[in-house]
């Protein structure tokens, strides 16, 4: 497991990142790669722990110990083959996955974790390159048919999975192109949308036949892909936003908007892709205008490094949560996912941050949002009196997650039970077999089953519903769950 001593002999080192003054002027990727011998001397620094914690933290299941070894011994193609036994898209999670297996790692007790998605993103990078990765069509075909609806993380990944043991896999998209909040959702800035189109023609080449602009439940009937397949996998998403404003002061204001209204424009735009024709939308901009972002998650990071690169006069995040500590008491935290403060690439463009914070309206001028009215908040999150006070805004974004699927597409046509999974919903199937109880031949993965979620868990469940619909089919299964 890497070098006996490394963890003793060799110092963290991770990525590093373009000045904020020139990465705000383009849409590109900005994270600069370790040079291979350095990435070795990290794969170094994996110990002989005994119990890899590591294997806690990560959904799919990734082998990080045996793949970090065979990296610092130079087996690059070996490594990448153990790489993708276990996750279909590492060079996705590699770049977005917050990484919970380094907080697991055994070394983060002194917070110095293996840098582990560095490394898993030059495996995959590396592949690439190299031309390692190549179509594995099956050997022969099964005569069976699925319809997967989504082409998200999860409907990916189970497209994937299933077209290689010899499905005849059919991929239902309502947006023009596949991938999902992997193409619409995460800016370019963290990840090219290259880093897709490869995967999707990889995946043609194996079988799989993608439908696109086909939003089944709305152009397309659910019940015919039902009728029509042998198997439908659901895998749509949640996404269904939270709005905690509606009755609030000033909701119907111009310049508030959802974020996944703001944030897949942009990506269409960097695509020179027309946007849907939707009713009343408008080009959602933060040139010139002082921005508020409200939510304190990955989405509204993304939001904030957006906006500066449209031009934002000023941007403000508001998180009703207090401040995190700098440092997590590891006696009770480790090994499992610590609340601490992180600061987000994005943040570190110039953003104002604001904790304990609660919005309690909006007010404007002809119309448009002009003020945000907050009130400052105690620990358990009840308005301080004599804290009222007000922000410049000009566009407001709302970044505070998703509720659960929509309901009125192929849920409704369906009839599918949609239950509460905590303070989200999701689709009533569980992860034994992830089918809808009440239907004949109908599963649930990803998000529209357990509420949002990262894009690794995404990955896990659609090759567990993979493995599931297989053996639904077949009778047995060799594919991994």
């Amino acid at each position: 497991m890497g070098k006996i001593t490394g963890f003793l002999e060799f110092r963290r080192a991770e990525r590093k990142y373009a000045p904020v003054a020139e990465r705000v002027k383009h849409w590109r990727e900005f994270v600069q790669a370790l040079s291979e011998e350095e990435t070795k001397v990290q794969a170094a620094r994996c110990m002989d722990c005994g119990i890899p914690y590591c294997h806690t933290g990560c959904p799919v299941n990734n082998q990080i110990p045996d793949w970090n070894d065979l990296v610092y011994h130079s087996d690059w193609k070996q490594a990448a083959l153990n790489l993708h036994s276990t996750n279909n898209f590492p060079e996705v999670t590699g770049r977005i996955c917050p990484a919970p297996c380094e907080a697991a790692c055994t070394l983060n007790i002194d917070d110095v974790p293996v840098a582990i998605k560095t490394i898993e993103c030059s495996i995959a990078d590396r592949a690439f390159e190299e031309g390692w990765i190549a179509p594995q069509p099956p050997e022969r075909k099964t005569g069976k048919r699925i319809a997967i609806v989504g082409s998200g993380p999860a409907g990916l990944a189970a497209a994937q999975q299933l077209a290689r043991a010899g499905h005849d896999v059919h991929v239902y998209e309502k947006n023009a192109k596949p991938g999902g909040l992997l193409r619409y959702g995460i800016p370019d800035f963290k990840m090219e949308k290259g880093i897709i189109d490869r995967r999707v023609k990889q995946m043609e080449a194996e079988g799989v036949t993608f439908h696109c602009n086909a939003h089944v439940g709305r152009t397309v009937s659910a019940r015919e892909l039902e009728d029509s397949y042998d198997a439908l996998l659901l895998t749509g998403g949640s996404e269904q936003p939270f709005d905690f404003f509606t009755n609030s002061k000033g909701r119907d204001l111009d310049g508030l908007h959802f974020a996944m209204d703001f944030l897949p424009q942009q990506n269409r735009r960097v695509a020179g892709e027309t946007p849907p024709a939707i009713t009343g939308a408008k080009d959602i901009l933060a040139k010139d205008k002082h921005v508020i972002v409200i939510g304190g998650g990955d989405t509204g990071s993304d939001c904030i490094g957006t906006s500066f690169r449209q031009g934002a006069k000023s941007v403000t995040q508001l998180e009703i949560m207090p401040m995190p500590p700098e440092k997590e008491n590891k006696a009770l935290s480790w090994p499992n996912w610590p609340l601490k403060l992180r600061i987000s690439t994005s943040q570190a463009e110039g953003a104002k941050v604001e904790y304990s914070v609660s919005t309690t309206g909006f007010s404007g001028e002809n119309g448009k949002v002009k003020k945000l009215h907050y009130v400052h908040v105690d620990s358990k999150l009840q308005p301080i009196p004599g804290t009222d006070a007000e922000l410049d805004a000009d566009l407001v974004l709302f970044a505070m997650g998703f509720s659960g699927p929509i309901e009125d597409d192929v849920v409704k046509e369906l009839s599918l039970p949609v239950v509460a999974r905590g303070r989200f919903k999701g689709l009533d199937a569980n992860e034994r077999d992830y089918k809808v109880p009440g239907q004949a031949k109908v599963f649930a993965a990803g998000d529209i089953r357990r509420g949002q979620s990262l894009v690794v868990w995404a990955i896990r469940e659609g090759r567990q519903a993979a493995q599931s619909i297989d053996k639904f089919l077949m009778g047995k299964s060799a594919l991994p769950r």
